[in-house]
């Protein structure tokens, strides 16, 4: 288990540990990426909410430092949303069991 990111005020798990060896990629699935901005620098802090494919509010975690965030979740499809002080962005990605990496850019307004 890891330790919560105090450093963020957030009770979450630190969204840069790596996956836990007891995870089975086999059998589950990871949704991980990175939040940056229009210039591609990371955006720390960032709120990433995961909503499913009916649009509807399932989790939501806060960016590391480094703009790097993780959700466990069903195989299909999910829309990613990043609401952060450098913009906000949202992308809708199709996921498979096993490790899914994606990148979510945020403009401002």
């Amino acid at each position: 288990m890891t330790s919560p990111n105090i450093a963020a005020g957030c009770a979450a798990p630190d969204q840069s540990a790596p996956l836990p060896a007891s995870v089975d990629l086999e059998k589950e699935t990871v949704i991980t990426g990175f939040v940056n901005n229009a210039d591609g620098e990371a955006v720390g802090g960032a709120y990433v909410r995961l909503l499913d494919s009916s649009g509807e509010f399932t989790a939501e975690v806060v960016t590391s430092p480094e703009g790097v965030f993780r959700f466990f979740a069903a195989p299909g499809s999910w829309t990613l949303r990043a609401l952060s002080r450098a913009g906000n962005g949202e992308l809708t990605v199709d996921v498979t069991r096993g490790v899914n990496e994606v990148a979510l850019s945020v403009a401002a307004a």
